[in-house]
């Protein structure tokens, strides 16, 4: 009888811990993924960022040129980058839509950026145009010019979306105000942004 006892409190023991299907932490494995995915750019390991990028952009526009732009953003010696303070602000928690989880990140970064205006060709058109990009892409109270050291600091607020089948490896996609992937991310996602 004492046997039977405990073996029945240790079966229902055994279903209360394991029987219960744990829940997925989002929070921790699109923190970690991104930040990753930030590191990477930060340490300028291209290849291994092209890696976190949500594959059906990369099969848009093709995985050679996704490593060309960010190498030319990130890895150009014409351009010095240098990220700092990169954090995730807010993570939205995912909705399942068409086989995927989708999730909105809110995240911001402080980035001092300068041309080596040697290796360009016309500077001085480069400059204004340089000058409209940076504004433009990150808003006019984002963006200081330092003359003394001909850099920009840049402060900027963005947002991005996760995605994952199995909400515990995400890829990402860099979504802008006025650069939304209209064919690559459902409407009801980009609805949110």
């Amino acid at each position: 009888m004492k046997i039977k006892l405990i073996v029945a409190i240790i079966s229902f023991f055994s279903v209360l811990c394991f029987g219960q299907k744990k829940e997925v932490d989002y929070h921790e494995g699109i923190r970690r993924d991104f930040t990753s995915f930030f590191k990477n750019i930060k340490d300028k390991e291209i290849e291994k960022a092209v890696d976190f990028i949500y594959p059906k952009y990369i099969a848009g526009i093709g995985r050679d040129k996704m490593f060309t732009i960010l190498s030319l953003a990130y890895n150009n010696p014409a351009f010095a980058t240098d990220i700092q303070d990169f954090k995730v602000d807010h993570i939205k928690k995912p909705e399942f839509i068409k086989e995927e989880y989708f999730s909105m990140i809110d995240y911001s970064f402080a980035m001092n950026f300068k041309v080596d205006w040697k290796v360009i060709n016309d500077p001085e058109s480069m400059k204004q145009k340089i000058h409209d990009a940076l504004m433009l892409r990150y808003g006019k109270d984002h963006v200081t010019y330092f003359s003394d050291g001909d850099y920009y600091s840049i402060h900027a607020h963005m947002k991005a979306c996760a995605v994952s089948k199995n909400e515990k490896n995400w890829k990402f996609l860099l979504v802008e105000e006025n650069n939304k992937p209209v064919n690559i991310l459902p409407q009801k996602v980009l609805d949110k942004f």
